[in-house]
């Protein structure tokens, strides 16, 4: 309700369960007889924002925002803060609604390319680097070349601004395993020489951890707080950028997993798992070395 209005429309389904239109008819059916402008499925963990931007008092049957807590889309918490209570701006939400559709259904079918794509897809990119006729030879074997270069491209992406991060395409950080100290700055000459097998590499494994990792501290804090830094060893999760702040280490570069969780005392300890969703079972410990972090007594302690 604002300012006696109903505003927005919630219908909920059981989690896990998917989410079709055909399921939603309550949702249909009140958004034509209200003033609500937005209207809201979901199934607890994904939640898919409907207006009516095809036709006045009819909800549109795509969402123009779709928000997954366990992928948690960064750009897209601007918009989300614009319908809580303390700072609600309907106005600003519809204007940018239009947008938002288009862009999130965009990005949703590359997502789907990137990962299976389609023989238009693999057309389109293949006739750009091969001459010859695209016959379904060719698509055999470009296919699965379309799909290892899409893959290599992204890593190399997310390795650029993890790199730069850092401060440099070849620095890394190293932490001890006990109590989190300062990184120091590695003079120009050394950093140009670390060796090719002793840089860092960041797996899709360990980026799903942080998602994980951030998806369940976001509870807490925004997204934007939660910040990753990958080393040789292991993959960091830390409050603020703030290496004095450790949320969570992702020990994945051997064959047995363990995530890392701190203590009041920031002492690891590193707990065995054996798949990356593992980690939602630990969400307790996560978030309470969060709240540690963000108690006036921890604040303002000396370090």
């Amino acid at each position: 309700m604002h300012d006696g209005q109903v505003q927005v429309l919630v219908e909920a389904k059981k989690i896990n369960d998917p989410l079709r239109l055909e399921h939603a008819s309550q949702l249909f059916r009140y958004f034509a007889v209200t003033n609500a402008r937005i209207a809201i499925l979901t199934n607890g963990q994904v939640y898919e924002f409907y207006t009516d931007l095809e036709a006045p008092n009819r909800m549109d049957a795509k969402p123009f925002l779709v928000l997954d807590f366990a992928d948690i889309d960064d750009t897209l918490l601007p918009e989300l803060a614009k319908l809580t209570k303390e700072s609600f701006d309907l106005d600003s939400v519809i204007s940018a609604a239009g947008e938002l559709k288009y862009i999130g259904q965009l990005k949703r079918i590359l997502a789907a390319q990137f990962k299976e794509p389609e023989d238009e897809w693999v057309k389109f990119l293949t006739t750009r680097v091969y001459e010859g006729a695209f016959t379904q030879r060719v698509r055999e074997q470009f296919g699965p070349l379309v799909a290892k270069a899409t893959s290599q491209f992204l890593n190399e992406q997310v390795n650029d601004r993890l790199k730069s991060a850092l401060g440099g395409p070849d620095s890394y950080v190293s932490v001890s395993a006990g109590t989190p100290q300062p990184e120091q700055p590695q003079p120009a000459a050394e950093t140009a020489e670390v060796p090719e097998g002793e840089r860092v590499v960041t797996t899709e494994e360990e980026l799903e951890g942080y998602r994980i990792v951030r998806a369940i501290v976001c509870a807490d804090v925004p997204a934007a707080r939660v910040a990753a830094r990958d080393t040789q060893t292991y993959f960091g999760v830390l409050l603020d950028d703030n290496n004095r702040k450790p949320i969570a280490r992702l020990w994945f570069n051997r064959s047995k997993k363990y995530l890392g969780v701190f203590d009041e005392n920031k002492a690891e300890t590193r707990l065995p798992i054996t798949s990356v969703e593992d980690i939602y079972q630990h969400a307790g410990h996560l978030r309470a070395t969060v709240a540690r972090y963000l108690s006036p007594a921890q604040s303002t302690s000396a370090w």
